[in-house]
């Protein structure tokens, strides 16, 4: 097999998608001329399963929808669609389009640079696999997954013997997943729906992996989370007893999801964490700390964890579903944030790391990314992942660096009064719309952190309160024992100054 693969080398063709019922001309889709009469077709509507009709283009895989009007006949099953529909012009061009010419934004769309498929491709058999052949079947357990290099399948589920179409499967999709990730008997049946050649990864050749070549593992997370993103037509959402649909958002160490609770419908974020962070036992043990940590927490001004489940070797944090944004993305659209409700801001977050102090933890990276405004005007403290006990002798200082207090920068463990400082300076930038230390140079920025006091925020902004200039200026002393020795002394000033 060639490396350079002519599968791998199309130019990427873009244009506007088309719904069956606008290549058709059937009139049935919705607002169509005949629904009056006819009704709307089923696969403008259907949301079985992962929803594979549902959203933008909802006909693209009507050939998974039964009940369908097609030349004037009502399929009424699946297994009578199957042939007609292999034989349908609409058919074979979404095959096309969802397939070798759409390559780029599946399986390779993660991969590092443009030029080439992943060397590792190297290393695996091609498997030929007629139209019409069942290659992975439901229950069974087995070793192998599969990448299809052309062709297109279906993802069948079955239930009390009836046979549900749940998914679809083309060019540069990964098949069987399971298999390699969980050890799992499969969780549906796959039936080539043309003639399928596909790479084959043994579950051996997947095991060695992390050692052999960690860059993979690390590029595996974004496949993993691609295939629970709802944005795809997809059957492999579930994680234990929750469900994950849109990506909300990626990190260097996860990739956050909005999903629910498939038991009581309760809405929740599902942080993913990436592969190659948890290959690292060291993160590892923090990730599980940071589970436990935020377990032992129950205040309204910081972010709820319900619960944290191993699977698809990685680890998914199970929180609150919050909606709002973040003090950091209101400071890019707005440049800055008036001082009336900076404080209002400031003396919920004064709460929360105050609270997360009694419980015996510090923070460790308070700044405006990790303070989050929901919609109610509540602030929320996030990200747990940095903190430790204070009674533990950690000198580490992996939080933001230009939130970092002097005295952790020359090596001094975490204290509540370094958290104080990490709030001041976050203060400022609300307040000022900038940092107070030139960054372009690290090395005078380094030294003026160290050494020199912050910028007097009054002289920029002048209607600052005199509390909230009082409140930056004392928490962000170069000299920790300058600052505030608790936070309830911060808000007895806040309120006893205001004005």
């Amino acid at each position: 097999m060639p490396f350079h693969d002519k599968a791998f080398c199309g130019e990427v063709m873009i244009h506007e998608k088309m719904n069956c019922w606008e290549y058709m001309g059937c009139g049935q889709g919705p607002g169509g001329e005949k629904v009056s009469e006819e009704g709307v077709c089923p696969a403008a509507t259907d949301t079985s399963y992962s929803g594979i009709n549902s959203g933008k283009n909802a006909g693209r895989f009507c050939w998974a929808v039964t009940g369908t009007l097609c030349d004037n006949k009502c399929q009424s099953n699946y297994v009578e669609k199957q042939a007609l529909c292999q034989e349908c012009d609409f058919f074979n061009m979404v095959v096309a389009e969802e397939g070798t010419l759409n390559l780029r934004t599946k399986f390779l769309k993660f991969v590092p640079g443009s030029a080439s498929p992943l060397h590792f491709l190297k290393g695996l058999s091609l498997k030929s696999i007629q139209q019409g052949r069942r290659f992975v079947v439901q229950g069974k357990e087995m070793d192998e997954a599969y990448i299809i290099r052309t062709g297109s399948c279906i993802v069948l589920v079955e239930r009390n013997g009836v046979i549900y179409p749940a998914d679809h499967r083309s060019a540069g999709d990964i098949v069987n997943m399971s298999a390699l990730f969980t050890g799992e008997p499969s969780m549906a049946h796959v039936d080539a729906e043309t003639d399928v050649e596909a790479w084959v990864i043994k579950k051996s050749y997947f095991e060695a992996i992390p050692e052999n070549d960690p860059e993979l593992w690390d590029f595996l997370t974004e496949v993993v989370a691609d295939r629970f993103d709802s944005k795809r037509p997809t059957s492999y959402r579930t994680i234990d007893h929750y469900l994950a649909t849109d990506i909300i958002g990626r990190g260097g160490y996860s990739i956050v999801y909005k999903g629910r609770d498939i038991s009581d419908g309760k809405p929740v974020a599902i942080k993913m964490m990436r592969h190659n962070m948890v290959m690292d036992s060291d993160f590892l043990l923090k990730l599980r700390n940071e589970a436990a940590i935020i377990g032992r927490l129950a205040h309204e001004n910081i972010i709820n964890v319900y619960d944290m489940v191993e699977r698809y070797r990685t680890v998914f944090i199970i929180m609150e579903y919050l909606e709002g944004e973040s003090i950091l993305d209101k400071l890019e659209q707005a440049g800055r944030i008036a001082p009336d409700t900076v404080l209002n801001y400031l003396i919920q977050a004064i709460h929360a790391i105050d609270y997360a102090h009694s419980k015996g933890i510090l923070h460790k990276d308070i700044n405006p990314g990790n303070l989050m405004v929901l919609d109610n005007g509540k602030v929320k403290l996030l990200d747990f992942g940095l903190a430790c006990s204070i009674h533990e002798e950690d000198d580490s200082f992996d939080g933001a660096l230009f939130y970092l207090a002097p005295e952790l920068l020359e090596g001094e463990v975490a204290s509540l009064r370094s958290e104080i400082y990490a709030l001041g300076i976050s203060a400022f930038e609300m307040v000022v719309g900038h940092r107070p230390y030139p960054e372009d140079d690290p090395a005078v920025f380094f030294k003026m952190h160290c050494s020199e006091e912050i910028p007097d925020p009054g002289e920029i902004i002048p209607e600052i309160p005199r509390s909230l200039k009082n409140f930056i200026l004392k928490a962000c002393r170069v000299d920790p024992g300058e600052r505030y020795a608790t936070l309830g002394d911060a808000i007895k000033e806040i309120n006893g100054f205001g004005g």
